[in-house]
Formats: structure tokens, C-alpha cells, sequence
């Protein structure tokens, strides 16, 4: 059974940097989609990055371009996101997800096959 499990989330100051990273077992990473989510207290989940790599791309939403980015180690089967200048709007709790079915923009395409539990990112003074 496909398992991800998230890690990396703490308190940080604004403009600083944090390493998320997703940790799969129970499969390979190499055929998967996966998407990093997130979701503010009051706010809707919203995707942050989907990494479609049987095709090369990576999607980001608008609000982390150039900001986060994605990349994976296969030899750990682990996919991490790195954040840099990060925002008070960037705290949330940030999960990640796997498909089959590749990309949409930041989202993928549904059904998902497995969710994290998820990591917290605070980004406070």
C-alpha cells in the first residue's frame, strides 16, 4: 500500500527558508504524480506545486513561483520543496499527494491514491 509522509514543517521568520520533504513507501516514486497541497486556518486547500515527471514538468500556483521549488531524490524515493522567502500567507499545513494521472496546473488529475498526514509551516516574527 502506498504510503507518504511528510516532514521539515517549523516556526520560521519571514524571509526565511524551509525544506519540506515526502518520503514514499509501499512504491516507486518514479511513477507517480505528486503534488504538494496546502490549507491556511479558515482557507480551502489549495495546490502549491505538482511534479508531473513521466513528462518533465513541474507546475507551480502563482503565489510560490519563484519562491518554492520542487525536486526529488530517487535513491531516497523522496520528493522535497524547498521554500525560500517565505510569507505570513505561506503558513499552513502542507500535505503531499499522489496520482497516476499527471498534472492540471498546480492540481492533479484526480483520484489521488495516497495523502500524507502533513507538516506545519509557520512563518511568524
Amino acid at each position: 500500500q502506498l504510503q507518504l509522509v511528510e516532514s521539515g514543517g517549523s516556526l520560521v521568520q519571514p524571509g526565511g527558508s524551509l525544506r519540506l520533504s515526502c518520503t514514499v513507501s509501499g512504491g516507486n516514486l518514479e511513477y507517480y504524480t505528486i503534488t504538494w497541497f496546502r490549507q491556511a486556518p479558515g482557507k480551502e486547500r489549495e495546490g502549491v506545486a505538482c511534479g508531473d515527471y513521466s513528462h518533465g514538468s513541474t507546475n507551480y500556483a502563482d503565489s510560490v513561483k519563484s519562491r518554492f521549488t520542487m525536486f526529488r531524490d530517487n535513491a531516497k524515493n523522496t520528493m522535497y520543496l524547498e521554500m525560500n522567502s517565505l510569507k505570513p500567507e505561506d503558513t499552513a499545513t502542507y500535505n503531499c499527494a499522489a496520482s497516476r494521472y499527471g498534472c492540471s496546473g498546480p492540481e492533479p488529475h484526480y483520484p489521488l491514491e495516497a495523502w500524507g498526514e502533513g507538516t506545519l509551516v509557520t512563518v511568524s516574527s
